[in-house]
């Protein structure tokens, strides 16, 4: 793609209705999406696991991945991990092969929903042993955020219940809340705890934390270093998170997002590949929002079942840049003007126009700009990373073994 000449034109255009192009390169420049750890390994439905070849099969490789991605973007330079499945006997050393590989950790996820004594819930759990192994699994993870330096403790539950009668609703919630409570006191100094929630599944009467505004009652009890996470795949249809994501930056409890797709349910399907508009849309929140917004984390939470790891990985941070790109164009005084005029489908229209405005030339010109290609996808599929990764690491089966 030849972009100069049509960064030259789209520059103009944006000079005429005084945006100043400095301005969005700049701020393109310095976006910060996360990718997770568990996002380049095997995963897959309740079904079956589809293995990939070269698909990372320890840290030390989900790092090299993570490095990978964010050496062809520029704007990937952290990994979120989940505990205990990322789990080392040496964090300082962790910690300095995430440099070398140009990435730093970022947010510990606690997992709390995968052991046999966790059927019944975590937190929430009738037995208070069981809630007690939870709470000192996620004040372990705190210890965790101490060494690795990261700033990020995000939660999220599959506690809740089948069936009506199976347990009281009030009391899981007293135990909730007494459980996070006490998680809260071992935060480190300055960092935050992110609230996720999740509309249903794998609980199906009801979902101990099941919305936003739960999570957010939840977050004003524990304190100010408590936010709420938006997953965008974790609503009923219909939902519009745009509106949840409005409410919360002014509220100052908007923590960060896990960026998907979804069809029907939490899809855990690429960002921005079936609604585009909704992540545009969220974005434009962002955007307006100004320094409302500009402690907000924004982090990948994907399961890429048939998709080749890394390109899927790619593929979502290109696409976070591109919603980014589109709010950042949006002529905000226009739109202001149309709104208090009461012009209901100008101001319509004004988003529409930035929705549809071909920002590859600009974000092609950022990333000239930052020593990167400016075709992060077309360089991934004319480089041999995966080829030679795949090489080294050959196939995991299913089962989860290696072969011979």
């Amino acid at each position: 793609m030849d972009y100069q000449a049509d960064y030259d034109r789209l520059a103009e255009k944006l000079s005429s209705i005084g945006i100043d192009v400095s301005d969005i390169k700049e701020k393109l420049k310095s976006q910060h999406i996360e990718t997770p750890s568990w996002g380049y390994g095997n995963s897959g439905t309740r079904f079956k696991v589809f293995s990939w070849p070269g698909a990372a099969r320890n840290i030390q490789e989900k790092l090299d991945d993570a490095g990978y991605i964010h050496k062809l973007t520029g704007v990937a330079p952290s990994v979120a991990l989940h505990i205990p499945w990322d789990k080392t006997d040496d964090w300082d050393a962790m910690a300095q092969y995430a440099e070398e590989q140009g990435v730093s950790i970022g947010a510990i996820n606690p997992n709390v929903f995968q052991d046999d004594q966790y059927k019944l819930g975590s937190i929430t759990h009738p037995s208070g042993t069981v809630r007690e192994e939870a709470v000192a699994h996620m004040v372990e993870c705190c210890e965790i955020m101490g060494k690795t330096g990261s700033q990020l403790l995000s939660l999220w539950f599959a506690d809740g219940t089948n069936y009506a009668g199976q347990d009281s609703i009030r009391g899981r919630k007293h135990r909730m809340e007494e459980a996070l409570a006490e998680t809260y006191k071992h935060l480190p100094a300055g960092s935050r705890m992110l609230i996720e929630y999740k509309f249903f599944e794998p609980a199906f009467y009801h979902t101990d934390l099941a919305d936003w505004g739960m999570a957010y009652a939840t977050a004003l009890k524990l304190g100010p270093q408590a936010e709420v996470l938006v997953d965008t795949g974790h609503h009923a249809q219909g939902t519009n998170i745009a509106h949840i994501v409005a409410f919360l930056l002014d509220e100052k409890r908007l923590g960060g997002f896990h960026f998907n797709a979804r069809r029907y349910a939490d899809d855990d399907l690429i960002v921005g590949t079936n609604n585009p508009f909704e992540l545009f849309e969220i974005f434009t929140e962002l955007v307006s929002a100004g320094d409302l917004a500009k402690d907000v984390a924004y982090m990948i939470d994907q399961s890429h079942n048939i998709e080749p790891k890394l390109e899927a990985m790619l593929v979502s941070v290109l696409n976070c840049q591109t919603a980014y790109a589109k709010a950042l164009v949006v002529d905000y005084k226009s739109l202001r003007e149309r709104q208090q005029s009461g012009d209901v489908l100008g101001a319509h229209r004004v988003l529409v126009d930035a929705f549809e405005t071909d920002v590859r030339p600009l974000l092609a010109q950022a990333r000239v700009e930052m020593g990167r290609d400016p075709d992060p996808l077309a360089a991934y599929r004319q480089d041999d990373y995966v080829a030679k990764v795949a090489k080294v690491r050959g196939t995991i089966d299913a089962s989860g073994g290696y072969p011979g």
